[in-house]
């Protein structure tokens, strides 16, 4: 890890990254040279986005010598790309989440399974956390199925088959909506 990487790395950290995480997604140094810094971002790119403004004030104040900063989302061919020859939709589904998605809800003490696949509907379940939370259909609609649909062309739509009314310690409850 270069110098201008880990002093980027420690901004992230303490002053970028608990929100983004709060938003559903996780973020990390993909390069840094030559002035310009590239931050990978996973789980809900649609959370981060809005927030990019922000991340380069706080990232140009704090590191002397950066004078921009992207936001990519991750390069097709690595975790999570389209199905491979004998990968069924279900096993790039379930490659995609538990490596960018559950990791991002981690942070609220939640985790999404795949339970089947039929015709291109991807049936899951959110669990931990995310069961009962009030939050959950945003998480489902605007950051889990935009993800899903970037990446797995033989994807026709998500269904959540999650008895909410049976989370016994949603992050958000209703009540806090």
């Amino acid at each position: 890890m270069t110098d201008l990487t880990a002093r980027v790395t420690a901004v992230l950290e303490r002053s970028i990254l608990p929100s983004v995480i709060a938003r559903g997604a996780l973020i990390r140094v993909a390069a840094a040279g030559g002035g310009i810094v590239t931050l990978e971002v996973t789980g809900s790119p649609g959370a981060v986005f809005p927030l990019a403004s922000r991340i380069e004030a706080v990232i140009l104040a704090a590191v002397p010598g950066i004078t921009a900063v992207r936001l990519v989302t991750p390069v097709p061919g690595s975790a999570g790309s389209p199905p491979h020859a004998g990968e069924s939709l279900a096993e790039a589904a379930r490659g995609i989440l538990d490596a960018e998605v559950n990791p991002a809800i981690a942070a609220h003490r939640g985790h999404v399974t795949v339970v089947a696949v039929t015709d291109g509907w991807i049936r899951v379940r959110l669990e931990g956390g995310c069961q009962g939370c009030s939050l959950a259909e945003v998480t489902l609609r605007q950051g889990i199925e935009p993800l899903l649909r970037a990446r797995l062309t033989g994807m026709t739509g998500l269904i959540d088959v999650t008895d909410h009314e049976a989370g016994t310690e949603p992050f958000f409850s209703p009540e806090k909506r």
